[in-house]
């Protein structure tokens, strides 16, 4: 039970004790369980998992630059696997160099390797990955073409 000092009374003090005095603290949910967390070590950054945690977030967030890269950079064939056009797979991978420029120039975390990739070398091995399109066979036997249309014009003098 909270005791506050009986010589001195603060306003939120006294709203705690008339509350605990009027039961409503008494059906709280969780009441006699342990609090939750308390049961492993102590993380620092718990407020921050927890976050990442609630919304749904990776955790990738948390590592320095350079593992974020190497992890990028391993996953790339699972990424540019989806993508549709050429164009779209020079893009990304320009866009990944540009970033692993900038941390080669500014590095920061632990040394990782990593290096520029050849968009040429990530566009053929996309091309090599990708199903062949399936096409029709082409028909077999004499096909009747269609008679050919006639111009409104010549449609129009026969009618006079």
């Amino acid at each position: 039970m909270y005791a506050p000092d009986p010589r001195y009374e603060t306003a939120v003090d006294r709203q705690i004790r008339e509350a605990q005095e009027q039961g409503y603290f008494d059906d709280l949910p969780g009441k006699g369980k342990p609090l939750p967390g308390l049961d492993g070590k102590f993380d620092e950054n718990w407020w921050i998992r927890g976050f990442l945690r609630r919304e749904g977030l990776p955790t990738d967030a948390l590592l320095p630059a350079s593992v974020q890269l190497r992890k990028e950079i391993d996953r790339l064939p699972e990424t540019v696997r989806t993508l549709r056009d050429e164009r779209w797979v020079r893009d990304l991978v320009d866009e990944l160099n540009v970033r692993i420029v900038e941390h080669m120039r500014f590095p920061s975390g632990p040394r990782v390797p990593v290096r520029k990739l050849d968009p040429e070398a990530v566009v053929a091995r996309w091309r090599a990955e990708r199903p062949q399109p399936v096409r029709p066979p082409p028909p077999v036997g004499p096909v009747d073409p269609a008679p050919p249309r006639r111009s409104w014009w010549t449609r129009l003098r026969r009618r006079s």
